[in-house]
């Protein structure tokens, strides 16, 4: 059995499914791969390794989906044979707190996703620091006192003669070095001696924050700038939130965790695409320490329309408090969606739907709406209520219910209509009983089929028609409705039934909730685009009284999925953790928040025939942008500015690497302005140059 799940270990070792760009330095040695394969014993193992600087949100779980499930499908692996480790990504205490630390953990087991084993890359601070200490005795690493702004002319000087090699230049012509202060820098050829003493000395704490770093002998030639000898250590006088006060130095995210990767035996580290520029430097620092090089593989991240996905714009909008947390039904958080009411089971079909590929793409917000719908209409018991009630007083109430014999007023209803396993709860129509305010007009249309004066409508398991008889205002406000009830065997059919309340319904919170966002993908201008009717409240709702036993203040978990409702031809509601209600006594607050409406109706329809409109127009703009991709990617770097057509009679003079100096109508660009352009040109130079392989 031992050597059957080797040999599956080492075809899946061999296989395309999840592979990426090729570098020299990512090749194991022979020895390597034995001594990974003596040690995993046939296991092939990945890891989810979110840093505790925020809560997790969809995103996350997109990756959880691929590191705990997805990938082992596509390679192939039986299921005794699939590990994933979680870990925490905790190498800057600055931004990490308990409180994050304990909801990414709660979050994945409310997922239902089995970790192999919990670590924390702090758990390997010592060791990281001891192969911190063999690169400098290899000559690979050195402590730098370059101030910040000494590096970023470093950095930016490096750039520039990659740019110039990419088309063609002499960079020692194009843009040569004024002192090898600046590059390679003063401090990058010093001895080992000297290197270990400050480091030691930096790791002792006798140095000020800012004052030194220690960084890694990679390349200033390279066309990839996170190998312009990247920081691999700095001080930080800040307790660390789990490995406590012993440190003073902390390695960063991209020394880190390849190492751990490594340790850990990961045979596959998955990430999204906008590390695929940190696999030289992933694969580099595990080269220079001889270690095992795990597989790496980037996908796509997750972008979901009318929402933001970036932890920076998540904390941005929790502590300017345009939502009420992390936790808030708005913000895509597993615990803003939880709250809203989506299940684990809603997110993790989701995510498996939306799969893991490397194309980029904005995923449609009503994927997820609609696999709510699916996964909420089989399993949710459903309940009368009035976000808006109007009461309605019945005059010949007494009459009807003298007719009604024994069972009186009291009606039989099933909790869902498609599955009796869910048993029955029963209704009672009362003398005044409450409807919706959307179900009612003074004038009546012959397009609505809902009440309005001498017009009958169905009454929901009544079986009898409604008919108002007067209206009774206070000032220009509905105050209540004067009607009567006809169950007669002539009466008229009606065109439509409507949902009541009864007199003693429960009085609750309504938050219904829409996008967070006036706009399907946020622009720069974000905060602009917030949607001021993102959450609408409905302080006076009413909700028909069989539910008492489901919302109890007790049945409530933030940690959980709380009880859910269909609040019947309103949408899918559940109970919100703000609630207060004891159902013993009727008193405190009841709040639901709305997870999703029914199925569209005509008014929504229309909404999204122009919806439909812009997402054609944004289809269609998305092939134009294809078609000036090909062209770009035709055009020669040192020609970019001269030839690109969105360049086109922009400037008039360029200097001898191509890069324009004067606007096209004479106007000197700024020095500032030119280095924004050198940044463009050496993306173009890089995309060309992979573009020509």
């Amino acid at each position: 059995m031992a050597t059957d799940t080797a040999a599956a270990a080492a075809a899946i070792s061999t296989t395309n499914a999840l592979t990426g760009r090729e570098l020299e330095w990512a090749v194991n040695s022979p020895e390597l791969l034995a001594e990974h394969a003596s040690i995993n014993k046939g296991i092939v193992r990945t890891r989810f390794p979110p840093e505790p600087n925020g809560y997790l949100h969809i995103g996350h779980a997109k990756s959880m989906n691929m590191n705990f499930s997805l990938a082992f499908d596509k390679l192939g692996v039986p299921m005794e044979s699939r590990r994933t480790v979680f870990r925490y990504d905790d190498t800057n205490p600055d931004a990490e707190t308990p409180e994050y630390i304990d909801s990414l953990r709660r979050d994945l087991e409310w997922l239902g996703w089995k970790p192999e084993k919990t670590t924390y890359s702090s758990d390997n601070f010592q060791k990281l620091y001891e192969l911190a200490v063999e690169l400098i005795k290899r000559g690979l690493a050195y402590v730098c006192d370059m101030t910040k702004a000494e590096m970023e002319a470093q950095r930016d000087l490096a750039k520039k003669r990659s740019s110039a090699r990419a088309v063609g230049k002499d960079p020692d012509e194009e843009f040569p070095i004024p002192s090898e202060d600046i590059l390679p820098g003063r401090s990058r050829n010093t001895s080992v001696e000297r290197n270990l003493k400050l480091f030691e000395e930096m790791r002792l704490g006798l140095h000020a924050e800012g004052t030194l770093t220690l960084r890694l002998k990679m390349d200033f030639e390279s066309a990839n700038p996170n190998m312009y000898d990247l920081v691999a250590y700095r001080i930080r006088y800040t307790p660390h939130p789990h490995a406590g006060k012993g440190w003073c130095i902390y390695p960063n995210y991209d020394f880190t965790h390849g190492i751990c990767d490594s340790l850990e035996r990961i045979d596959y580290s998955i990430c999204t695409l906008e590390f695929e520029t940190r696999r030289e430097p992933y694969y580099w620092i595990l080269w220079a320490l001889d270690m095992y090089r795990p597989k790496v593989y980037e996908m796509s991240r997750l972008n979901l329309e009318y929402t933001v996905l970036s932890k920076r714009r998540l904390l941005k909008l929790v502590n300017a408090k345009y939502v009420r947390g992390w936790d808030d039904p708005r913000m895509p958080t597993i615990s803003g969606l939880r709250r809203r009411g989506y299940t684990k089971e809603i997110i993790n079909t989701f995510c498996n739907d939306v799969g893991a590929t490397r194309a980029m793409n904005v995923i449609d917000m009503a994927k997820l709406f609609q696999v709510a719908r699916m996964k909420l209409a089989d399993t949710t018991r459903r309940a009368m209520a009035c976000l808006e009630p109007i009461k309605v007083v019945i005059s010949n109430f007494a009459e009807e219910a003298a007719k009604a014999g024994e069972a009186g007023m009291t009606f039989e209803v099933q909790n869902s209509p498609t599955d009796e396993s869910l048993g029955m709860h029963s209704v009672t129509m009362t003398e005044s009983i409450f409807i919706d305010s959307e179900d009612f007009r003074l004038e009546d249309d012959p397009n609505y089929f809902r009440l309005a004066p001498n017009k009958p409508v169905g009454l929901k398991y009544f079986g009898g028609n409604l008919i108002c008889d007067k209206v009774v205002k206070d000032g220009e406000k509905i105050k209540e409705l004067k009607c009567h009830v006809d169950n007669s065997a002539d009466r008229p059919k009606p065109k439509s039934h409507i949902t009541w309340v009864p007199s003693d319904g429960i009085t609750c919170e309504v938050r219904v909730y829409n996008h967070l966002f006036t706009v399907p993908e946020p622009s720069d201008l974000w905060e602009d685009e917030l949607n001021p009717e993102s959450e609408v409240l409905y302080p006076n709702a009413i909700i028909d009284p069989s539910v008492l036993s489901l919302v109890d203040k007790n049945n409530v978990d933030k940690w959980q999925s709380n009880q859910a409702l269909q609040f019947e031809r309103l949408g899918y509601f559940v109970v919100d953790i703000d609630t207060t209600f004891d159902s013993s006594t009727n008193e405190g607050k009841l709040v639901f928040n709305r997870t999703v409406n029914l199925k569209e109706d005509k008014a929504v329809k229309k909404v999204s025939d122009a919806e439909a409109e812009k997402k054609r127009k944004h289809a269609e703009q998305q092939r134009k942008d294809a078609e000036a991709r090909d062209i770009l990617m035709k055009i020669e770097p040192k020609d970019l500015f001269r030839l690109a057509p969105e360049y086109q009679g922009k400037y008039s003079k360029y200097d001898d690497t191509g890069l324009p100096t004067h606007l096209a109508d004479g106007t000197e660009l700024t020095k500032s302005a030119m280095k924004k352009l050198d940044k463009e040109r050496a993306k173009h130079a890089k995309k060309f140059a992979k573009n020509k392989k």
